[in-house]
């Protein structure tokens, strides 16, 4: 049986850290799909099909990705919907443990028959968050930190935003 899990976020934009995960993920299992998971409580900056293209852009490397999208739904019965038996979730700190560990015991008690895998990134990734980097746009050189953590075509993508938002 192929082994198929599902990472999920909002990808707003897809950071380095998201890619390690990503990555990390690929060579674990035989099918990764990477959902952009809807919530009614964020405000986004890029659009739904923004954030695809751009991880489908990024991801194009891969040949066992797929890039998909939910809404209003919990995510372990996403999971179950496209059968996935694990659910990767990254974990930055402790307060992400801690909300990951209670929802890890939730999705069990909807349904126990899927996994989730809990993946430490390195250091040099481990703080980046898609809400820091939206937070360091529009100061003087902005890019030139903000490179650092997001690949290429996500500055790309914010440079567009902010040449269209500064009007």
């Amino acid at each position: 049986m192929q082994k198929k899990a599902v990472y999920a976020g909002s990808f707003d934009p897809v950071t380095i850290g998201h890619l390690w995960i990503i990555e990390q993920a690929a060579s674990m299992f035989d099918k990764v799909v990477v959902a952009i998971g809807g919530n009614v409580d964020k405000s986004y900056t890029f659009s739904l099909e923004e954030r695809i293209e751009l991880l489908k852009e990024v991801t194009s490397k891969f040949d066992n990705i797929e890039i998909s999208e939910f809404n209003n739904e919990f995510l372990i019965n996403y999971a179950q919907r496209i059968k996935a038996q694990y659910i990767i979730r990254g974990i930055r700190n402790a307060s992400d443990y801690e909300y990951e560990k209670r929802m890890r015991y939730v999705n069990s008690d909807i349904c126990d028959d899927i996994n989730t895998i809990f993946l430490i990134p390195p250091r040099n990734v481990s703080e980046i968050s898609s809400s820091l980097v939206k937070g360091l746009v529009g100061s003087k050189n902005w890019e030139s930190v903000v490179k650092k953590y997001v690949p290429e075509p996500a500055i790309q993508a914010m440079l567009k935003w902010e040449n269209k938002n500064a009007r």
